[in-house]
């Protein structure tokens, strides 16, 4: 298994539009685009909870956000089998062994493994993770809501996993959730730029 490094590539950066201008450092947005936050829960459930076998189901404007198959040339993925219309659905494979399956289609959880006879199923947001616009620190906090909503609504006898950006305001959010997510079964998991992923515990009583 390969050693932990980060992953240095997942934050796509661009100029702020004129009504975010002053909202960002230099006026650069930083985008862990929801895509991105896939791959990152992939590769964590890959390398740390040692799963063989993940599979992403993003939906057409995530593939134009991000470009899901160069990005898995990068890291040592190579596509075996093409599936459905778009250029990055299919099988990928690294020389380890490892299989990432990306199905382009919306509604069967965001991304979902196998560890050992449980299901995986987790919900993933993203979102602008260095701005202070009101809006768009708004629509970070929205997505964690959303991501625990849809794993409510979609009961499973799996794991099942909110994730979304680390930024302060999901920091606090999730660290507010949490108790009562894990009464429903669910956990929250928050991306770093570099793709470290750490779960959030419910405080301790």
């Amino acid at each position: 298994m390969k050693a932990w490094t980060g992953l240095d590539d997942l934050v796509v950066m661009k100029a702020a539009p004129p009504n975010r201008a002053g909202m960002s450092p230099a006026d650069i947005e930083h985008h862990l685009y929801e895509g991105a936050v896939m791959l990152a829960y992939t590769m964590h459930l890959l390398r740390s909870e040692l799963a063989r076998t993940v599979t992403i189901h993003p939906d057409g404007e995530h593939g134009k956000q991000f470009d899901f198959r160069a990005w898995l040339a990068k890291h040592g993925f190579s596509m075996t089998a093409n599936k459905g219309m778009t250029s990055y659905g299919g099988t990928y494979r690294d020389v380890e062994g490892h299989t990432i399956v990306i199905h382009p289609t919306p509604g069967l959880g965001d991304v979902v493994a196998d560890l050992g006879g449980q299901t995986i199923s987790a919900e993933c947001k993203g979102g602008i993770i260095n701005t202070r616009h009101a809006g768009q620190v708004s629509r970070l906090y929205r997505g964690l809501c959303e991501a625990v909503g849809l794993l409510m609504a979609t009961p499973t006898d799996g794991r099942q996993v909110a994730v979304v950006p680390c930024t302060e305001v999901t920091s606090r959010l999730a660290t507010r959730l949490a108790s009562r997510c894990a009464l429903a079964g669910i956990e929250i998991a928050l991306v770093t730029s570099r793709g470290e992923v750490a779960q959030v515990a419910p405080p301790s009583r």
